[in-house]
C-alpha cells in the first residue's frame, strides 16, 4: 500500500513540451477575410467605367433635348430680356413695340435705296479701273505717275483688299468704247486721298496706257476637278458657298464677296424672317449642318424690291465677326462692269436645295452647270414675256432636267475667266424646277453692283 508520501507531486510541465512562443511588438493575427483576385479588381473598374459612361450619354441627352427645346422655342417666341416674357416671333420686327423699350424691334432687316453713283469701278472683263464725279461722268485712269500706294488706295475702297495689284494696259487695247476716252490721271502727292479725288482730267493719257487692278485673291480655288440633275460638290471647290439658318434649319444660299459680307436674295427674308439675331451664317462645309456658324449684326434689303414681281432681288449680311480664309472658305470676284458674258457661257450654281420639285433639301453640297439664255429668248411669250427686267438674267436649258430649286434661293451663280471665278447672277425665281420651257431666273449682279458696293462702304 502506497502511502501519502508516496503519491507524486502534480506538476506544471507540459506534457508535449514545446518552444516557447515570444510575442513581437507589431505582429498581429490576420482577420479572417477571403483576398480579393485580380477578377474581383477588374469587375469593379467594369462598373465604375459603366457608371461614367451611362452619366455621360445622360449628360449628353439632356444636353441634346435643351438644344432642340430652346430651337423650338426660338422658331415660335421672342424673348424680352428687359419685360421678362415671350411673344410670339411674328410680333418681332413688326413696326410696333410689344418688348419694353422696344426690344423686338431693335435688331431688325433693314431696306436701303441708293440713289448715289458708287465713285470708283472696274470695267469690261480687263479690270479698268474708273472713277466718277457728277461733271464729268465715268473716266478711265491713266498710268500716269501711278504708284502702288494709290493701287492700295483704290482696291481699299472696292472691298475685300489682299495682296492689291496694278498693271497697265495699252489705250489701243481697250474695247473701242474706251479707246477715246475720257480719261483722268492722278495729282502728284494724293496717294492716301481717294482715287476720284485725287484726279485730273485728261484729253490723252502720256503715258498711252491705264490702269487695271487687281485687288484680292477672290474667286480662286484649287483644280477642279443636288441642285435638280446636279453632282456632287465639295467646298474647297465653291468656298464661298454658305448656309443661311434660321432657327437650326437651312433657308437660304449665299455667297462670302468679303471677309465678312454676304450676299443673298431679298425674297429671303419676308414673313417673320425679319428678326437679325435669329440668323447663323454657317460656312466651310460639304455636308448640310446646323451646329455653330457665324452671328449677323447686319441684314440690309435693297430698297427697290418688289416682291410680287421679285425685281431687285438682293440683300447683303454682314457678319459679326470677319471669317478666316482657307480652303474651304474664300470670298467671290464680284464682276465688274459691262463684263458681257458670251452668248451661252456656261455658267455653274451651287446649293443645298431640293434635289426635285416638292423634294427635300439635300444633305451634301451641289453643282450644276446650265448655260445662259440670252434675254431675247427668256422674255419671249413662249417663256417669262415681260416678268424679265434689266435686274435679271435667265439660265438653264430650254428642255429642262437642271435648275436651281427650293433652297437653293439667294446663293451663287458664278462664270469663270481670268483664272477667277465671277458671282454674276443670284439664285432668284422660276416657275417649278427644271421644268421644260421653264429656266431659272437669277438676279443680275452687275446690274445692282453699284448698290452693293454703297451699302458695303457706309457699313464698315
Amino acid at each position: 500500500m502506497w502511502t501519502s508520501d508516496q503519491v507524486p507531486e502534480q506538476s506544471t510541465a507540459p506534457l508535449n513540451p514545446r518552444k516557447a512562443v515570444v510575442p513581437r511588438p507589431g505582429r498581429h493575427r490576420r482577420p479572417m477575410t477571403v483576398l480579393k483576385t485580380q477578377k474581383d479588381k477588374a469587375s469593379r473598374r467594369k462598373l465604375v467605367l459603366l457608371i461614367v459612361v451611362v452619366v455621360v450619354l445622360l449628360l449628353g441627352l439632356l444636353a441634346t433635348a435643351a438644344y432642340f427645346i430652346k430651337q423650338l422655342i426660338d422658331s415660335k417666341y421672342f424673348f424680352c430680356m428687359r419685360s421678362v416674357k415671350f411673344i410670339p416671333i411674328d410680333k418681332a420686327c413688326d413696326g410696333i413695340d410689344d418688348c419694353a423699350g422696344g426690344e423686338d424691334e431693335m435688331t431688325c432687316v433693314s431696306n436701303v435705296k441708293v440713289n448715289t453713283t458708287f465713285p470708283v469701278r472696274l470695267m469690261t472683263n480687263q479690270h479698268i479701273l474708273q472713277v466718277y464725279s457728277p461733271g464729268s461722268g465715268w473716266r478711265s485712269v491713266c498710268s500716269d505717275d501711278w504708284t502702288q500706294q494709290h493701287t492700295e488706295t483704290a482696291c481699299k475702297q472696292l472691298g475685300y483688299t489682299y495682296n492689291p495689284r496694278s498693271t497697265y494696259i495699252q489705250v489701243s487695247d481697250l474695247i473701242s468704247s474706251l479707246k477715246t476716252g475720257p480719261f483722268t490721271a492722278i495729282r502728284p502727292g494724293t496717294t492716301t486721298t481717294p482715287t476720284y479725288q485725287a484726279t485730273i482730267d485728261r484729253s490723252v493719257c502720256k503715258s498711252g496706257s491705264v490702269i487695271s487692278l487687281s485687288c484680292s485673291d477672290c474667286g480662286q480655288v484649287g483644280l477642279q476637278d443636288r441642285i435638280v440633275g446636279g453632282t456632287d460638290a465639295f467646298i474647297e471647290d465653291w468656298p464661298w458657298q454658305v448656309s443661311l439658318q434660321q432657327g437650326g434649319s437651312h433657308r437660304c444660299g449665299g455667297s462670302l464677296v468679303s471677309l465678312n459680307w454676304v450676299v443673298t436674295a431679298a425674297h429671303c427674308f419676308t414673313g417673320n424672317k425679319k428678326e437679325v439675331s435669329r440668323w447663323r451664317v454657317v460656312s466651310g462645309r460639304t455636308y448640310m449642318g446646323t451646329l455653330g456658324g457665324s452671328y449677323v449684326d447686319r441684314i440690309i434689303v435693297n430698297g427697290d424690291y418688289d416682291a410680287e414681281r421679285s425685281d431687285y432681288d438682293v440683300a447683303l449680311m454682314r457678319l459679326s465677326s470677319p471669317i478666316t480664309v482657307g480652303v474651304g472658305h474664300k470670298p467671290v470676284c464680284l464682276p465688274p462692269k459691262a463684263f458681257d458674258l458670251p452668248a451661252k457661257s456656261s455658267l455653274v450654281v451651287t446649293g443645298w436645295g431640293y434635289l426635285e420639285e416638292n423634294g427635300k433639301v439635300s444633305p451634301s453640297l451641289q453643282k450644276a452647270s446650265v448655260p445662259l439664255i440670252d434675254r431675247a429668248t427668256c422674255s419671249s411669250p413662249s417663256m417669262y414675256g415681260g416678268a424679265i427686267t434689266q435686274r435679271m438674267i435667265c439660265a438653264g436649258f430650254l428642255e429642262g432636267k437642271v435648275d436651281a430649286c427650293q433652297g437653293d434661293s439667294g446663293g451663287p451663280l458664278v462664270y469663270f475667266t481670268s483664272s477667277k471665278w465671277h458671282l454674276v447672277g443670284i439664285v432668284s425665281w422660276g416657275v417649278g424646277c427644271a421644268r421644260q420651257g421653264r429656266p431659272g431666273v437669277y438676279s443680275n449682279v452687275e446690274e445692282m453692283i453699284n448698290w452693293i458696293y454703297t451699302v458695303i462702304e457706309k457699313n464698315p
